[in-house]
């Protein structure tokens, strides 16, 4: 079966940091472009970041450019998203997603393999 996981969200303190972590069954992550994306309530899903499957082109939303890195763990078949100075804005469900490659809008269509998301709170 072809899933993806996603782990390391939890509530943290506004300036703090997480790293999320997307692992993959079923297929090599390595072959795709895999984007991050989270949804709060009231608002719709919007693309945080996406890292190409090249692993040489990443793109991110402009509210968190400086602050999140995404990268990748071929090895372990695991995709992460570091998260750094954190705000209370950036409250959401975190949610990994497999596609052929990225869109620079960081759009979420065509992405066919989702995972069930991990819970980012940042409060104090």
């Amino acid at each position: 079966q072809v899933q993806l996981v996603e782990s390391g969200g939890g509530l943290v303190q506004p300036g703090g940091s997480l790293r999320l972590s997307c692992a993959a069954s079923g297929f090599r992550l390595r072959d795709y472009a895999i984007g991050w994306f989270r949804q709060a309530p009231g608002k719709e899903r919007e693309g945080v970041s996406c890292i190409s499957e090249s692993d040489t082109v990443t793109y991110y939303a402009d509210s968190v450019k400086g602050r999140f890195t995404i990268s990748r763990d071929n090895a372990k078949n695991t995709v992460y998203l570091q998260m750094n100075s954190l705000k209370p804005e950036d409250t959401a469900i975190y949610v990994c997603a497999a596609h052929i490659h990225c869109y620079s809008d960081l759009k979420a269509h065509g992405y066919g393999t989702w995972g069930q998301g991990t819970q980012v709170t940042v409060s104090s």
